[in-house]
């Protein structure tokens, strides 16, 4: 009879079918073929009566143990499959509505299990790579089957772009997350994966595996790409659980599958750049054009900064933040930060950094000297990438240096395709970002100087005051309120910064510039002058009309664009100018005091007046170490010149430094903007020698003539870094229209 029932099926189109021997007739030659096949999953489609019924039971916990996946075709009560066929047609859509939905006979969760409807009786060809012989669903009578819909479209919890043995290999296997852990549990076996997000390439998968089964456990740790470590794992792994071999290999190729599809995607999604999109609502968009409007905006700025606890530093804070701003431009500025340690220089940069939209920043403490190739093609783009210590980015100087002046970076690397043939990969880095480090360094390397504005931390003791009486604030009410205050301000700059878009800047008042030309260095920092106006005027964008000419649209320059920028070149790149550092400068005005507060007292004259290092220390309040590295350095450049003390090899030291230079910085040559005027500009259309005309005609109705390349002598001329002497070598501004009444 069963015969007749499994060639009911095969006619049927259900190929991988079989039988057993009566109700008693399962045999070893039954376990051995399923073996022998590889069988995964099982129908029994005995007949249902209670004869069939305890055969069933039986028999399912006998594959079961041996991992193999049952089911029970819930025919209607007292048939068997002939039977049903016969009196339910068709009986190839009969039969595929009870195998669609029978009941699970194992143990644990039920798996969902599906089986392809025949599409011919074809006996050459296989239906399935798997031993299985029919599959779910079940009704309770022979009518209700009539109305019963056709199977559902086959469904994987894993990715369906597999190929379909990887789907079927992985079918009614459950994979969880739980933080950085995988659980996969098959049947009442579960599998748990630690470390497979160590696994950075495609080449290598090791993971810890802890197999779990009847309250016993194996725990190991294996690549599975070793086949020797997996028979290990498969020998240990059954003689701990009691588990066939056989059981414990199969599940570590479903396992195996299942975390390559997990691997892959995460691998894929971390190489994909990473974009997040902040959606600003209506009631903060206006907060934040309010701002952008200000009619004192660089004045509002600063002013937020000290709302936020940031005490002094006006013209630090506000280089900073535009210097932030000018990451929108095609060459943004880059700034370093140099003062002693715990003089603030951290403080200053992460205030600076908190005013700009966390998408927009990239921090590290160091880099190594390969780590900005491999960062991702776009992932450094309009962004500001700031290094908590240069001296953590040492190896990465060189990368920085060219991300700097090329705006990109590119590198070849030797890698392996998939045959382990060696071959060339190129990688590739877009720029432009805006860079942003710190350092103690008393001496920065000077290729690194020349490309960045040196923002000096204020060392002075009455800054120190300042920052104490800060600090004890912070713990008052006014303090608390402060503290919340702070989170409403960095919202709205935030914000504000997402507003600001990378627009085109004209500078019509470029011509009659002028900048100092008395040395190559200035190369480059006229063009850090010339990128500080434009990016003041990128930050008044909402504030400007946009202009458009031949298909472009741009934005232009203001007189007091020129102006405010000229503010902040004076102290940041006339100190940048000077041959001494910021720090060294200031110990020589203090030893200036110092000196002539001696010469005061006792009635000396400076050649005489003599002093130690214990003396500049107790004058100072400098460190050992501060005081003898900036006296090294004054020495060397002929600031002092020491002398023999009166004891052994001790040192003292006389003050040549007579004070002719003023300890401001300042940077001579800029444009008086006064003397500009601004009707000399050739509008929007007009040629530079109808400009010259006007000018020309201009002057002689006032009755005097002056040349194009005539200069007023109301312009600065080029001099010496502090503006007193006229230097010999200085270029005067060229063809800079003036008109004289």
């Amino acid at each position: 009879e069963s015969v007749i029932d499994a060639l009911t099926f095969w006619v049927n189109g259900f190929r991988n079918v079989t039988c057993i021997y009566g109700t008693e007739g399962f045999t070893d030659d039954h376990l051995e073929a399923f073996k022998a096949n590889q069988t995964q999953r099982i129908y029994l489609a005995y007949d249902r009566d209670k004869a069939g019924d305890r055969a069933a039971e039986r028999d399912a916990a006998r594959l079961g143990s041996l991992g193999i996946e049952c089911f029970r075709i819930k025919f209607p009560p007292g048939m068997d499959a002939n039977e049903y066929a016969l009196k339910v047609a068709p009986a190839k859509k009969s039969l595929q509505t009870l195998i669609t939905g029978s009941e699970w006979l194992g143990k644990g969760q039920a798996v969902e299990s599906k089986i392809e409807e025949p599409k011919s009786h074809d006996n050459s060809r296989a239906f399935s790579s798997l031993v299985e012989v029919a599959a779910n669903v079940s009704c309770s009578d022979a009518g209700a089957a009539k109305d019963v819909p056709g199977p559902k479209s086959d469904k994987t919890e894993l990715d369906d772009n597999r190929e379909p043995d990887q789907q079927k290999a992985t079918k009614g296997m459950k994979v969880v997350q739980s933080g950085e852990d995988y659980l996969l549990d098959i049947i009442d076996r579960q599998y748990r994966v630690r470390g497979l997000h160590k696994n950075s390439s495609f080449e290598v998968l090791k993971v810890n595996l802890r197999l779990w089964h009847n309250e016993r456990f194996y725990l190991d740790t294996l690549d599975f790409y070793r086949a020797k470590e997996r028979n290990h794992f498969v020998a240990a792994a059954a003689s701990e659980t009691n588990l066939e071999p056989d059981l414990v290999k199969r599940d570590l190729g479903r396992v195996l599958l299942a975390l390559e599809d997990v691997q892959e995607k995460r691998i894929r999604e971390e190489l994909e750049p990473k974009e997040q999109e902040v959606t600003i609502a209506e009631p903060e968009r206006a907060a934040a054009l309010e701002l952008l409007k200000s009619p004192d905006l660089l004045g509002q700025i600063l002013e937020d900064f000290n709302a936020c606890g940031i005490v002094g530093e006006a013209t630090n804070k506000l280089t900073g933040y535009l210097a932030a701003v000018s990451r929108k431009l095609d060459r943004p500025l880059a700034v370093i930060i140099q003062s002693t340690s715990a003089a603030g220089k951290s403080t200053l940069m992460e205030s600076i950094l908190a005013f700009i939209p966390e998408e927009e920043r990239v921090k590290y403490s160091a880099m190594t000297g390969q780590s900005l190739y491999y960062l991702g093609e776009t992932n450094l783009k309009n962004k500001v990438l700031a290094i908590v210590e240069e001296e953590g980015a040492e190896k990465a100087s060189y990368a920085l240096k060219l991300l700097q002046s090329e705006g990109e970076l590119t590198i070849a690397s030797t890698g392996k395709d998939d045959q382990g043939r060696m071959k060339t990969e190129e990688y590739h880095v877009e720029g432009p970002v805006m860079i942003f480090l710190t350092t103690t360094a008393v001496d920065i390397d000077e290729e690194l100087l020349n490309r960045c504005l040196v923002l000096t931390v204020d060392e002075s003791r009455e800054q120190t005051k300042a920052i104490h009486n800060l600090q004890r604030e912070a713990e008052t009410f006014d303090g608390l309120k402060r503290k919340v205050e702070r989170e409403r301000i960095l919202t709205i700059h935030c914000n504000a910064q997402r507003l600001l878009k990378p627009l085109h800047v004209v500078n019509p008042f470029a011509k009659q510039l002028t900048f100092l030309s008395d040395r190559t260095r200035t190369r480059r920092d006229h063009t850090k002058y010339l990128t500080l106006i434009r990016t003041i005027t990128l930050l008044h964008q909402h504030q400007r009309p946009l202009k458009e000419k031949d298909g472009l649209n741009y934005i232009e320059v203001d007189l007091q664009d020129i102006e405010a920028a000229n503010k902040i070149a004076h102290e940041v790149l006339g100190r940048s100018l000077d041959e001494l550092s910021p720090q060294t400068r200031r110990l020589l005005i203090l030893l200036r005091e110092m000196v002539d507060e001696r010469c005061k007292q006792e009635q000396l004259t400076p050649e005489v007046c003599l002093f130690s290092r214990r003396d500049v220390r107790r004058f100072s309040g400098w460190t050992e170490f501060q005081v003898r590295t900036h006296l090294n350095k004054l020495q060397e450049m002929e600031y002092i010149v020491p002398h023999h003390g009166g004891r052994g090899q001790s040192f003292v030291y006389e003050l040549l430094f007579n004070g002719e230079d003023d300890d401001k910085p300042q940077m001579s040559g800029l444009l008086d903007i006064t003397t500009v005027q601004t009707s000399s500009i050739p509008k929007a259309g007009s040629s530079n020698k109808q400009s010259s005309s006007s000018t020309q005609r201009a002057s002689n109705e006032h009755g005097s003539s002056i040349g194009l390349n005539e200069v007023d002598a109301s312009v600065p001329e080029a001099s010496g870094l502090n503006g007193h002497k006229k230097h010999k070598n200085a270029q005067e501004p060229q063809e800079l229209t003036a008109v004289v009444s």
